[in-house]
């Protein structure tokens, strides 16, 4: 049996495309500011942070599932398309995937946007459950940046 696999979600969120995908972008900075119950910090290792290549460390607070420190590679940044790929390859995650790669696309629709997130996983065992706890760590995220966004 495989265990390999890939989730994907959609959120609808009130918030135009273009402020949601600033806030997507400067994650780094506002993270840990607007979400500071999920995130204590992002710290830049290597590279600006939101280029192909920058490498973060991000230590997460009491908010979030199963994870409390990870370590992402930004892989590429689509401007135009509003498309951004990370890939976690150390911390407590690795403890259950040996691979894991995100994909972040923000669409206009209408005066509002769509954010769809997937992942695609491999599993350490047969064991490991699918990530679903992180999917829905994800969906809360934007359904926060979105609130944010509004009370701004």
């Amino acid at each position: 049996m495989a265990c390999k696999g890939q989730l994907e979600v959609e959120v609808e969120l009130k918030s135009p495309a273009e402020k949601v995908w600033g806030i997507i972008r400067d994650c780094t900075t506002i993270f840990p500011k607007a979400l500071s119950h999920d995130y204590k910090s992002i710290e830049v290792l290597e590279g600006d942070g939101k280029a192909p290549g920058s490498i973060r460390l991000i230590n997460y607070a009491e908010g979030s599932p199963i994870v409390k420190v990870s370590k992402e590679k930004i892989e590429s940044v689509d401007e135009t398309g509003k498309i951004y790929v990370y890939s976690i390859f150390d911390g407590d995650l690795m403890k259950f995937y040996k691979s894991f790669i995100a994909k972040i696309v923000v669409a206009p629709k209408g005066e509002s946007s769509l954010v769809k997130w997937s992942c695609d996983y491999e599993k350490a065992s047969e064991e490991i459950p699918d990530p679903s706890l992180i999917k829905e760590f994800a969906v809360k995220n934007f359904v926060e940046i979105d609130d944010f966004l509004h009370k701004a």
